[in-house]
């Protein structure tokens, strides 16, 4: 009774006891070569699986285009059996590749019946679509994730623009640029390009932070895809970081090495089983046509062979069948594991060689890893679990959802990098895959043709987010360099950029002199968090050699431009200083000391050296001068979309999305003009809906809802959206008092039922207060005014309620009701205003002490004698705002058992903080309160548990 007395309550109240939510929603999306999950975080959703609208956990990476619809999902599966050629399917190994590229060769051949054509400016892939249409790779995936955050949106109840996304870690600059060009058709905003493998290893450690202590924990986390494998070697340690100005211990994964097979996965299975299969139903040549040059046959047999595999993983044998495979032939035959295997066998053996690679980066062995954790729907083949097993000689580890771990622990990720939640700590250290190097030319004496001179960069397994430096200090004149991978024994060098340097002769001419030193060229490179190479910015970087007066004129010239700046609203900011590791250009390639740069140079910025100096001697100062160079970076290899073809691919995308838009709300308005008059018709014929409609009412609605459904069968399936709009607002205006009496008859005797239980309890509330207050000695806590409007109010409600119930007694069903919910709500509202009010009186009541008891009571420590004890103003509205804002709103989430699940705060703006009134009484004030006082709160909290006790 308790729990429905506070639903009426709020139902009075909503609009002042409804909490605000400020905190903005993230997501992640693992965007897989056959499958897509994704999570969110919001307030109170922490590090959820987004639902599709199945209301499936993962859906299928696939669309299709059909009679001028776009499906996904599942439905665009459907159709990819029938049209093969109209869906689009294992897109994300097309990303960041040229045409000629072997892995497009590769998906020719697995795919025949797609007619793939090279860009005209960039050589990239295009899917041919019709005789008008082309399809670039980048918008079908950004087609793809505007889907997921559909999806995300959809299960938050709000607007979600920053993303986490998952990528191969194999995938190199061009991919990952790819990925992010298609982020953008799709409207969001990438906070990270992060690596699968780190986001599984992420959420396998948030829930278990306390198992992590100074002595790193070696685990490998084995992951076979659909269309690829890859094995990572993680350490796990607490490490000490700065965190806002302190120093915190906190657990930090690193990637210490990696193995992958680019093509051994799921896919290849499938295919050599597709393959199988079509040629032992050529075999029975039951027709002369070639099941493989038939595209729907060949997709028919795709399908069956997924669907094989999948219970071949669980059965020792079953029956594969296709009804009218090819010329309405039907196919059936048994398959055994057994046989799947010998058909894989090639395939099996390749298991353990990412073992063997991810051990060797490392430079680690099997009997320090402490565990191999299988990731990745591969891994259920019993057949791979077989063969890693004899490899590892260890017990396989599958204690985390193999699906859904790496989106978990990517949300978990954005939730970190985003302003609206704060989550604890963990700190990732990512691994170089692709070794870069700067290559450059430098004339030499002696020779008539420059050397050609290489210098890594980023070496493999080199940790990142990282900052590299790199000095060239023989070069006097203009020049350039190239970027490309480096120690890629089986490939020809391949080049990312070309850097072309101008102004470095007059730059040197401007600052020569004998007191003036030049240090080199300083180019600055970064590798960010979405393992993005970054030329940051070149300079020219000279010591000079002052003395005090210049020093001091300098100073004096410096502070007068930053006035200046102060005053013409100048809002370029400094990056601060951070660490980069410097790499010397000189033919020896040794690394030199780190130091601290500013990347954010402006020209003729001084920066003064330490040097030792004496009280007496007065000796010169070296200055520190940096002269901005010019550089010109242009990109190699695969290119990006260019700014026109950007623009042509959002107006293609977005007149997708709003035909799409229109499809789904005349949908909805359909469904629901429908579901009303479906509703409408069963519901007279129930026997309370009968007792309150009138013979007219039930005949009118009965006439209208048959005009209505026989209209939309025969000339309302291809009306606007308006006339159905139109249509339901006349059906719910027909039925509208019909529906209202029928509700108030369902809910009044429970809203009845409620407000007599209140008014029972402040009944007896008022009965306390009153023997309480002529209990205490020199007047109560309650005055005689407070005492008398709480009991007046509860006679007007006894009376009107007694009033109310006779009248409505007196009306018959069909009429309109006199004693509604509503005001039964309202008078429960006015009842309960005042009960709490005397409550938090209550609460924050102190009773006064004699004289006697001032002169002889000794003064609480650190007080002054004499100080008044102050009261809380605030108190009065505590409850109030302990319904409302908050500092913070905590967040949990459900974790396995015995582990420590990940802590999400949802932060609102620091302007809309609340400050709790505080309680400053002291204990030993509580225990010199009377007797008397402890019964008025035992009365104050007995009302508080049955009238406003949460539901």
């Amino acid at each position: 009774m308790a729990a429905t007395s506070c639903l009426f309550i709020a139902m009075g109240l909503a609009a002042f006891l409804v909490p605000k939510t400020y905190a903005v929603a993230v997501m992640s999306v693992d965007l897989g070569s056959e499958w897509m999950k994704i999570a969110i975080v919001s307030p109170g959703v922490p590090m959820e699986i987004a639902l599709n609208k199945e209301s499936k956990r993962k859906t299928p990476v696939t669309i299709a285009f059909r009679d001028g619809e776009r499906t996904f999902g599942e439905d665009a599966t459907t159709v990819a059996v029938r049209f093969p050629k109209n869906s689009y399917s294992y897109l994300l190994d097309l990303l960041g590749k040229k045409l000629d590229n072997p892995v497009v060769k590769l998906f020719q051949k697995r795919f025949p019946y797609y007619e793939l054509v090279a860009d005209p400016e960039r050589g990239t892939v295009l899917f041919q679509h019709d005789s008008e249409t082309q399809y670039s790779v980048e918008e079908l995936v950004g087609m793809l994730l505007h889907q997921a955050q559909e999806f995300a949106q959809d299960s938050a109840g709000q607007a979600i623009n920053d993303a986490v996304i998952i990528v191969p870690g194999f995938f190199n600059q061009a991919e990952r640029s790819a990925m992010l060009q298609a982020a953008d058709l799709a409207g969001l905003k990438v906070l990270q390009l992060m690596n699968d493998y780190t986001a599984v290893a992420l959420n396998y450690g948030i829930f278990r932070r306390k198992d992590f202590n100074e002595t790193a924990q070696y685990i490998m986390f084995y992951d076979m895809g659909a269309t690829s494998t890859t094995a990572t070697v993680v350490s796990y340690q607490l490490v000490k970081t700065k965190e806002r100005g302190f120093i915190e211990t906190n657990p930090q994964l690193s990637v210490l090495g990696v193995g992958y097979d680019r093509f051994l996965g799921g896919l290849e299975i499938q295919l050599q089983l597709r393959d199988y299969l079509g040629r032992k139903f050529n075999e029975l040549k039951k027709t002369p046509n070639d099941v493989f040059k038939n595209p729907r046959a060949l997709a028919k047999l795709f399908k069956e062979a997924g669907r094989l595999k999948n219970v071949l993983s669980a059965n020792a044998d079953h029956y594969a069948q296709v009804e009218g495979l090819l010329d309405d032939i039907d196919f059936r035959m048994q398959v055994t594991r057994e046989m799947l295997e010998e058909l894989n066998a090639d395939l099996f053996e390749r298991v353990k060689l990412p073992v063997e690679q991810a051990l060797k980066a490392s430079g680690l062995t099997m009997d320090v890893i402490n565990q191999v954790i299988l990731v990745g729907a591969g891994t259920r083949v019993p057949k791979v679990q077989e063969k890693l097993t004899e490899f590892v000689q260890i017990e396989l580890g599958k204690n985390i959802n193999t699906d859904e771990a790496a989106a978990l622990g990517a949300a978990y990720k954005a939730a970190d990098l985003s302003n609206g939640f704060k989550v604890k700590k963990f700190v990732t250290k990512d691994s170089v895959l692709f070794p870069i190097q700067v290559v450059f030319e430098r004339d030499m004496e002696g020779l008539s043709t420059p050397k050609q001179v290489k210098r890594t960069l980023f070496g493999y397994t080199n940790p990142y987010p990282q900052k590299k430096l790199l000095t060239f200090n023989k070069h006097q004149d203009d020049f350039s360099f190239n970027v490309n991978y480096a120690d890629l024994e089986h490939l020809p060098p391949i080049e990312i950029d070309s850097v072309q340097l101008t102004g470095v002769a007059d730059a040197l001419a401007k600052n020569q002199g004998p007191n003036i030193e030049s240090k080199g060229i300083k180019v600055h490179f970064s590798m960010d968090e979405s393992g993005i190479l970054n030329l940051v910015n070149v300079e020219l970087v000279l010591e000079k050699t002052v003395t005090d007066e210049e020093l001091e004129e300098s100073t004096l010239s410096k502070l007068g431009s930053t006035i200046s700046k102060l005053f013409t609203g100048s809002d370029e900011k400094a990056e601060g200083a951070s660490e980069e590791k410097p790499v010397s250009s000189d033919e020896s390639g040794k690394e030199g000391e780190e130091q601290k740069t500013d990347a954010g140079e402006q020209p003729n910025k001084i920066e003064e050296e330490k040097v030792n100096t004496t009280k007496t001697d007065k000796k010169p100062k070296v200055v520190v001068v940096k002269e901005p160079i010019t550089a010109k970076e242009e990109r190699l290899g695969v290119l990006p979309l260019g700014e026109g073809q950007l623009q042509d691919s959002l107006k293609k995308i977005e007149t997708l999305n709003v035909f799409d838009q229109k499809k789904r709300r005349r949908e909805v308005a359909l469904n629901a003009l429908e579901s009303f008059v479906f509703d409408a018709q069963n519901k007279l014929h129930t026997d309370e809906y009968q007792k309150a409609a009138t013979i007219d009412e039930v005949a009118q609605i009965k006439n209208t809802c048959s005009e209505v459904s026989d209209w939309l069968y025969d000339e309302g399936e291809d009306a606007p959206v308006e006339l159905y709009d139109q249509k339901l607002s006349e059906l719910r205006t027909l039925t509208g008092a019909l529906y209202r009496r029928v509700r108030e008859n369902q809910e009044r005797p429970e809203a009845l039922a409620v407000l007599h239980s209140m008014i029972n309890s402040s009944t007896n509330f008022l009965a306390g207060a009153r023997n309480v207050t002529a209990q205490a000695p020199e007047g109560g806590m309650f005055t005689p005014v407070e005492l008398d409007t709480l009991d007046r109010v509860i006679k007007e409600t006894k009376e009107w309620k007694q009033k109310m119930e006779g009248e409505q007694a007196a009306l018959t069903p069909t009429e309109n009701p006199k004693l509604t919910v509503k005001l039964i709500t309202e008078k429960m509202a006015v009842l309960d205003r005042e009960v709490k009010y005397l409550v938090n009186k209550a609460k924050i009541w102190r009773p006064k002490k004699s004289k006697e008891d001032t002169k002889d009571s000794e003064p609480a420590p650190n007080k002054t004698v004499g100080e008044e004890e102050t009261v809380d103003e605030e108190g009065i509205v505590e409850e109030v705002l302990e319904g409302g804002e908050q500092e913070a709103e905590e967040v949990t989430t459900s974790t396995p058992p015995s582990t420590e699940g990940p802590e999400i705060l949802a932060l609102p703006p620091a302007e809309e903080s609340v400050t709790q009134p505080q309680d400053h009484t002291t204990e030993q004030e509580h225990a010199n309160e009377p007797s008397w006082l402890s019964s008025a709160l035992i009365v104050c909290t007995i009302h508080l548990l049955f009238v406003l006790t949460p539901a």
